[in-house]
């Protein structure tokens, strides 16, 4: 009974993990997902309409065109007058401090009280007409201001622009107003720029109301658009007029799309839209990648990899960071490829693609060109195992690419000298990025528990330290391990199993034998066997021990889960049936302890581990023929295969009959290849 509430207990927290997996993963994307509204046409003056017929859906003006708006605009405001606050206690301070000068020091350079008077006098009446700094005098000359209002005691009266002075123009014109009865050498020495301060001052705020209240009478358009009334139809040349009024319905359907109401209908629409593609990429594991399904590591690599490139395109989009073509999404069905499975690969690549498509204004051409440059990443790398293929690969999707936006620009341009050439240029930059696939599935392998074909492949290099030591130290169980994984990686691809990861666990399987290579008999020589001095149950264990051993071994030197499903099952939990049934045999009528005789197992639970059980198996009884001829040979194979197959090692795994016996054949085959028989060369007569 708890037995069964743990598995319903375990069901439920799968069920829980699952559906917020699929929660969580709609909820990222939605976030990060721009929710302004797109205006999804693209057209221009005296180009055909390439799509359906447009019917106005509601009502809206007809805009003046951007440069008539300016034109129109500046004619209104050629005449306005800008407004400056006029600031009296700058006189009344310039004064005072005139005074407070003349008792402590001018009165000592100038002759007479008249150059005081006269610099009084005279700065009066520039501050009387208005002083303004350099800087606002030259933006009133660059707006072609002929006039101002100075706003003083609330009043507001115009002034000329003629008519007011720069602090340099007044200090000349205090210097040279009556040149005749005051002397410049005198009024110079009396440092007469330290009393002229600009008493005008531009008051923006009156300035925007008056120039927003003289163009609040302008109207931006000129015309209407009515509802149910055409706009244009297929095929039709797009003339200056109607650019203007599909131009006009553009930016009305931008602003009608940034109101409240709009933006929770956009959004209920993306949760619905996203969380739909993903509810169709978990069914589709359920029902077709169990093992993906109720793997975490593999789902997790899954939903990640969908989750970065979607919030990295809208990232892009939304704060208008170069160009989404520079994204290698190719590199999604590369990584899968590698790790996982094409159909898993192209569909994963396919929901990304479609998620990240309602970000842009023009998704079809993406979709197309994603599409093509996916489906060619994943035929070009089978199985990636070399830096090389990686190169190719970019360079073919570079190429599908360019030919695919060639010919949809073909079709949708009708003109060679409007090609967009700098999209090639992003091309070109995403199969630079997509070489960075490379380093990266290192990183994925280690974090996700993955072992990539360039793993398997280093691996399996015969000079990497421990098949070195292995060769040294067991050399008869390193040439039967070649000999084991020749066999298995032939029977791999007849089959279409994973050919790489069998051969890789074939030369690993039997490492655990180096710890005590004397009691394996392709390692013996001289005729001496230790396990005549132990009793069938020691003997047995010692054997069995090679497995655990082997699983010590590859802990040690950090071997990849994959490689150690090959050394525990490869004996599966059968038996060390020469000391058992030895023991049998001496003990008539008893039963043996038969888990001192058993391997620990399990049983090869994929059709790669049940391979090597066979060929491992085959190829160590073969060894032991009386005669090699083409009947014993496949008597033998029919006779060790069927046998694993009647004792039932091969239940747990997806392997069937056919694949069995396509195995046989390619055992019978390369067997007799191996041991085919010689002709004798006659000797030279003397």
């Amino acid at each position: 009974m708890s037995h069964l509430q743990n598995k319903k207990s375990l069901a439920l927290k799968d069920l829980l993990y699952k559906a917020l997996l699929l929660v969580g993963t709609v909820a990222v994307i939605v976030y990060f997902l721009p929710r302004e509204g797109k205006f999804n046409y693209e057209f221009d003056v005296n180009k055909p309409w390439k799509y359906g017929q447009l019917i106005a859906t509601f009502d809206f003006p007809i805009y003046k065109d951007s440069k008539v708006i300016k034109r129109e605009q500046d004619s209104l405001l050629a005449s306005f007058q800008p407004y400056y606050q006029l600031q009296k206690e700058t006189e009344k301070k310039v004064l005072g401090r005139l005074k407070e000068n003349h008792q402590d020091r001018m009165k000592n350079i100038l002759p007479s009280i008249d150059y005081l008077r006269y610099i009084e006098r005279t700065l009066k009446e520039i501050y009387s007409a208005g002083i303004v700094s350099t800087d606002e005098m030259s933006l009133l000359q660059k707006d072609s201001s002929r006039s101002v209002m100075i706003i003083e005691d609330k009043l507001a009266n115009p002034r000329t622009v003629q008519s007011l002075f720069t602090v340099k123009e007044a200090y000349e014109y205090l210097l040279s107003n009556d040149t005749v009865h005051y002397k410049r050498d005198i009024l110079r020495q009396c440092a007469l720029n330290d009393y002229i301060l600009p008493n005008l001052t531009f008051d923006k705020e009156r300035t925007d109301a008056a120039k927003k209240d003289i163009l609040s009478s302008y109207s931006m358009s000129d015309g209407m658009v009515v509802t149910k009334q055409k706009i244009i139809d297929r095929g039709e040349i797009i003339t200056p007029e109607t650019y203007r009024i599909l131009e006009s319905l553009r930016q009305e359907f931008i602003k009608r799309s940034d109101s409240i109401e709009q933006q929770q209908l956009i959004l209920v629409g993306q949760i619905l839209y996203v969380g739909i593609w993903i509810l169709f990429f978990i069914l589709y594991l359920y029902l077709f990648r169990k093992d993906y399904y109720k793997r975490r590591g593999s789902l997790s690599l899954l939903f990640m990899l969908i989750i970065f490139y979607c919030v990295l395109t809208s990232l892009m989009i939304t704060n208008n960071i170069l160009n989404v073509y520079i994204i290698p999404y190719a590199m999604i069905p590369i990584i899968i490829r590698v790790f996982l499975d094409s159909r898993t690969a192209f569909l994963t690549h396919v929901i990304t693609v479609l998620i990240c498509s309602i970000t842009l204004r023009l998704p079809y051409e993406f979709i197309l060109v994603q599409l093509a440059a996916g489906m060619v990443a994943i035929f070009s790398l089978r199985e990636l195992s070399q830096r090389s293929q990686l190169f190719r690969t970019a360079i073919l999707v570079i190429l599908t690419y360019a030919a695919v936006y060639f010919a949809f620009e073909l079709i949708t341009e009708n003109d060679l000298s409007k090609l967009n050439i700098r999209m090639y240029t992003y091309f070109a930059l995403n199969g630079v990025f997509l070489l960075f696939a490379y380093p990266l599935l290192f990183l994925l392998e280690k974090a996700f528990g993955f072992t990539s074909n360039v793993t398997l492949v280093e691996l399996s290099n015969i000079n990497n330290d421990l098949l070195r030591k292995m060769s040294e130290s067991v050399p008869g169980t390193f040439q039967h391990s070649m000999q084991v994984a020749n066999l298995a990686a032939e029977a791999a691809i007849r089959i279409g199993a994973k050919t790489q990861l069998v051969r890789t666990g074939a030369l690993y399987h039997d490492i655990g034998k180096m710890e005590n290579p004397a009691f394996f008999t392709e390692n013996q020589s001289g005729g001496v066997n230790p396990h005549k001095n132990l009793s069938y149950e020691q003997s047995a264990q010692v054997v069995i021990n090679h497995v655990t051993d082997g699983l010590k071994l590859a802990e040690k030197h950090n071997l990849p889960t994959a490689i150690k499903d090959f050394i525990s099952t490869h004996h599966g939990r059968g038996k060390t049936k020469f000391f058992y049934i030895s023991w049998k045999n001496e003990h008539p009528g008893e039963e043996p302890d038969e888990e001192r005789f058993t391997y620990p197992g399990p049983n090869p639970f994929s059709r790669e581990t049940a391979i090597l059980m066979m060929a491992d198996s085959v190829e160590a009884a073969s060894r032991s023929l009386p005669e090699y001829t083409e009947q014993s040979i496949s008597n033998l194979v029919d006779k060790i295969i069927d046998a694993q197959v009647d004792e039932g090692y091969f239940r747990e795994c997806p392997i069937t009959f056919k694949d069995i016996s396509t195995i046989k054949s390619v055992f019978k085959e390369k067997l007799k290849t191996v041991y085919h028989t010689r002709i004798s060369y006659p000797e030279l007569k003397k």
